[in-house]
């Protein structure tokens, strides 16, 4: 299959290198285009009002991958390699192996599921891979299921145009308890600023803001189990996302609203 690959740590991380290598050692005709630096938590921010730079990068992947490092965010990366760097569209979009989980509510932060998301929006399906664990470097594990799950969808593509969120627990393969298809959970998190002063005496903050993994949540029987809750239980996690947010029931609930009185006072 043609890949493309990007991430959100950059061209020199483990995680895109661990993904990359292992998908072009299968066969597979794989191109990256990543920031040259680290770009985490950046969403799905476009660069406007500067130049975007691309410069090919050797010696990192192997042999085969062809690889540029983009001076812009994780979604400058798909977009400028769609429209401007490959001769032709990918058959999917892979985005990271992510050094941290992106689960439940850190999608909408996310770079690394915003690069993924810009294929889908590119009508290209799309994958984002993540190692639930900043402190771990075990990249092997969440590659090898990578490695499975690209193959399953070339020879079964997804049903419907989709953005697979994929959260592989850090632990040895032994003790993964298996594959799940979840849904998107909630994490929350306290946001604090720490205030401080530069060597010029001027006020700074920087957002130092602590995970609430404790977040209960209303159990539903006939839904997927969250997210959140399967990589707690070493499961890989298995998410389908989609760009449209519009609220299913918050349509049918605005129905009922009258809108009269203010046409009445418009008029």
């Amino acid at each position: 299959m043609k890949l493309l690959i990007s991430n959100d740590d950059g061209i020199f991380a483990l995680g895109i290198r661990s993904l990359a290598n292992r998908l072009a050692a299968a066969g597979h005709d794989v191109t990256v285009v990543c920031p040259d630096r680290e770009r985490s938590a950046t969403g799905h921010g476009l660069t406007l009002h500067q130049p975007i730079r691309a410069d090919m990068v050797e010696s990192v992947f192997h042999a085969s991958v062809k690889a540029w490092a983009c001076s812009g965010t994780p979604s400058d990366c798909v977009k400028l390699a769609l429209w401007a760097l490959l001769d032709g569209p990918p058959d999917l979009v892979l985005s990271g192996i992510n050094h941290g989980s992106n689960l439940g509510t850190d999608v909408l932060y996310s770079g690394t599921v915003s690069a993924a998301m810009e294929g889908v929006i590119e009508g290209i399906p799309s994958i984002a891979f993540s190692l639930a664990s900043a402190a771990s470097s075990e990249f092997q594990p969440a590659a090898a299921f990578a490695e499975s799950l690209v193959a399953q969808l070339a020879k079964q593509p997804l049903p419907e145009l989709l953005l697979l969120n994929v959260n592989v627990p850090a632990v040895q393969v032994e003790a993964i308890a298996g594959v799940k298809v979840t849904r998107q959970g909630v994490r929350r998190y306290i946001d604090v600023f720490e205030k401080r002063l530069d060597p010029r005496g001027k006020t700074y903050y920087w957002l130092a803001g602590e995970l609430l993994e404790e977040v209960a949540e209303t159990p539903v029987t006939d839904q997927a189990p969250t997210d959140v809750q399967a990589i707690r239980d070493n499961y890989i996690t298995l998410t389908p996302l989609q760009y449209n947010l519009t609220s299913t029931t918050g349509l049918t609930s605005l129905k009922n609203w009258k809108f009269d009185v203010f046409m009445q006072k418009v008029d």
